[in-house]
């Protein structure tokens, strides 16, 4: 787990899972994006992170650590 971009929520902890994204819990996914409402699945050897709406119909399209970054940025 990189440190820098948070993939994983507390609720192994706290026992609580998001309904609507319950894929948080999966380290292939970055928090950070998913909560900005992307697909936001790490494609793993690569670091890249899919920027797509959630669900959306097709492949992921996979971008850049620095495109991902303002993304969130921008959300905030």
């Amino acid at each position: 787990m990189n440190a820098e971009y948070p993939t994983t929520t507390d609720a192994g902890i706290s026992g609580q899972v998001d309904e609507t994204r319950p894929d948080l819990s999966n380290a292939n996914v970055r928090e950070d994006l998913a909560l900005t409402g992307r697909c936001a699945l790490v494609h793993l050897p690569s670091g890249r992170t899919c920027l797509l709406p959630l669900r959306h119909p097709g492949p992921c399209d996979f971008h850049g650590p620095a495109e991902a970054a303002d993304v969130v940025s921008a959300s905030q």
